[in-house]
């Protein structure tokens, strides 16, 4: 985001998150089995979730709503449950970065949305590396690049 960038770029920025985020769970996903898998779905509905209050809110607020992609490239296959398990975690991880970078151009409600948004990709994030048996399970700063 630009310096000058204000709370509907910065909203349209975690939209585009959101768009991402649904569909790596669609690849994720159908390499999960039980519980994990109920987790991926329970994730994905939660993006569209946020997707759709988005969508509604930029488009009635007059703000310029970012257009999905018919695809994302991944950052490397996913052939396993290891491999959607890293990419569950990595997802949530970039998702909170947008959410993380939202929140110095938003205020009052807005801010409170991007807050909750942050806390919702992290604590998924977490529960990713507990299940992948990744240690640390936390990171000090969620959404913030190591």
């Amino acid at each position: 985001m630009s310096p000058t960038s204000g709370p509907a770029q910065a909203l349209g920025d975690a939209l585009a998150a959101e768009y991402a985020a649904i569909w790596a769970y669609g690849v994720i996903g159908v390499h999960l089995t039980e519980a994990a898998r109920s987790a991926a779905r329970a994730a994905e509905a939660a993006h569209r979730s946020r997707r759709d209050t988005l969508v509604l809110q930029l488009s009635t607020g007059g703000g310029q709503v970012p257009a999905d992609r018919a695809g994302y490239a991944l950052p490397y296959p996913v052939t396993d449950r290891a491999s959607a398990l890293k990419l569950a975690v990595e997802i949530e991880e970039r998702t909170a970065g947008h959410w993380r970078a939202a929140l110095p151009h938003t205020t009052g409600a807005d801010r409170n949305k991007a807050l909750a948004a942050l806390t919702d990709c992290a604590l998924r994030a977490t529960r990713w590396r507990r299940t992948a048996g990744v240690t640390p399970i936390t990171v000090p700063f969620p959404g913030r690049q190591a």
